[in-house]
This record gives C-alpha cells, structure tokens and sequence, in this order.
C-alpha cells in the first residue's frame, strides 16, 4: 500500500492551496497592504537600469514589480495604484479567482495562473515582493527559489519583504533560520535593510522582520 500523501496535503502542488483558499483557511491573508509595505513604496527609488530610466514622453519609468504566491492579491492591488508596473502570480487556480475578484475591472497588470518556477516572463524585473511565499515552500525548494530569485531580477533589482524566522520543523508555514537565508541569498545579494514588522498576523507574530536585499 502507498504511503505518499495525497494531493491537497502536499504544499508544493496548487492542489494543496486549492483546498485552503475554497475552505476560506487562509490566515496568511490580511485583506489590506501591511504598513511596512506601504512605508517601503512611500520610500522606494527605482534602480531600473539606464535605458528605462525614461519613457518616450518624458518622466522616470514605473518599477516592474513580480508578487509571486500572491494569492488575493491585496498587495498587487495596493502597488498597482501608485502606478506600479505589477505582475501578480499564483500557481493555485482557487487563489487566482480570488485575487481577479480583488482586483476588479480596473486592473491594468498581470495576473498570471503559473508555476514561479517555469514561468517565462518578458523581461527581468526591478523588485520581487516576498509575502508568504517562502514559508510556504517545502525546504527542498529554498534553494531552487534562491536561484529563480536571483535569475529574474536586473543586477541592482530588490527583493524585498517579509520572512519568517523560526527552528519549527513542521509546516507550512516552514520558518527560516536567520543563517539558513543567509546562506540562501548571500551569494548573489547584499542584504541592504533588516527591521522588526509590528502588525504581523496572528500566524506570523513575533517571528517574522521585513528585510531588503538587492542584486549584485
């Protein structure tokens, strides 16, 4: 007799997400931007390589921003309305009903039902959004996601966001030791901002710190 767990009890397939988000189990969702998201936009300078510094009429080019496991897409929809150049992805067909139903007639972006790691973008980005994504992966996957990271974002870009650090085995969430993402990242990142987040949600509270990394 098989041991091998079914479908929607493996995190690395949307049917495990599927099941989450039509069940409504969703404690990773806070229906609103976080604040720490909104003090980064309020502050963010885009470091967009020299050819799109500006557009043909004039004026700075908006930051091409990739929001992967976006889920409800809450955030998209916040970065979306400073005028962000947003690519929203979910692998989860139930998370991507949710997130075009948040997003409305009005959204001008992407919104892309595809795997993070074969997707085929049209060009690299200036910014990857990390929000639950990470803690969501099995461990297996980290270094794989590290490498991916790295391959879509411009030399300058930025990943910036929320991890969550911890030493607890079971999961999702999967948690993170500080010199486990270290490890991860170092090679192709300098870790550029490193803060305490203070209106986590209940899953996350107390364990997770906003961080900002940007690309060699």
């Amino acid at each position: 007799m098989s041991s091998a767990k079914p479908n929607h009890q493996r995190p690395e397939l949307p049917d495990f997400w599927d099941h989450r988000f039509r069940s409504g189990v969703t404690p990773w969702e806070a229906g609103e931007a976080p604040s720490a998201l909104r003090d980064f936009a309020d502050r963010y300078a885009s470091p967009a390589p020299p050819k799109r510094q500006a557009e043909p009429g004039g004026g700075a080019s908006q930051p091409q921003v990739l929001i992967p496991g976006c889920g409800s897409a809450c955030d998209a929809a916040f970065l979306a309305q400073r005028g962000w150049e947003v690519t929203a992805l979910d692998f989860s067909g139930a998370a991507v009903e949710r997130a075009r139903w948040t997003l409305g007639d009005s959204w001008r972006g992407k919104l892309l039902c595809a795997d993070f790691f074969t997707f085929t973008p049209e060009a690299r980005f200036d910014l990857i959004y990390e929000r639950a994504f990470l803690c969501a992966l099995p461990r297996k996957l980290w270094p794989d996601y590290a490498a991916r990271i790295a391959g879509l974002l411009h030399p300058g870009g930025l990943l910036v966001g929320f991890f969550l650090f911890g030493s607890e085995v079971p999961g999702p969430p999967f948690a993170i030791l500080p010199e486990q993402l270290d490890d991860l990242l170092a090679a192709s990142f300098v870790r550029r901002d490193d803060r305490p987040v203070t209106d986590s949600l209940p899953v996350f509270a107390g364990r997770e710190r906003w961080q900002e990394w940007q690309r060699r």
